[in-house]
């Protein structure tokens, strides 16, 4: 099983934003990312949540107090503190 690392967060810009996480690709793969889903609310476009699936948690830790991330959230103009959760697969259904 998988396990995965949700993070949710407030924006200046989604666009801004969006260029700044995509400059984190080889960060993400070199911590043991599988893939990464990004949301964005339906009633306020900047706010985001990124479902993270990663090979193990303590590489989804590593990546989240790395200084790398938090460079990449400034540039990216994350507003305020993020919710993030660390979580463990238990199963997937696809319907």
């Amino acid at each position: 099983m998988t396990a995965a690392l949700i993070v949710k967060h407030r924006v200046a810009d989604f666009e801004t934003w969006k260029k700044a996480f995509d400059g984190m690709d080889a960060t993400r793969k070199a911590n043991g990312w599988i893939s990464a889903i990004v949301y964005r609310d339906a009633v306020d476009p900047n706010l985001v949540t990124i479902v993270n699936r990663v090979k193990d948690l303590d590489g989804a830790k590593r990546y989240g107090s790395g200084p790398e991330i938090r460079a990449a959230m400034e540039r990216g103009g994350v507003i305020g503190a993020p919710e993030v959760s660390f979580v463990n697969e238990v199963e997937e259904r696809k319907h």
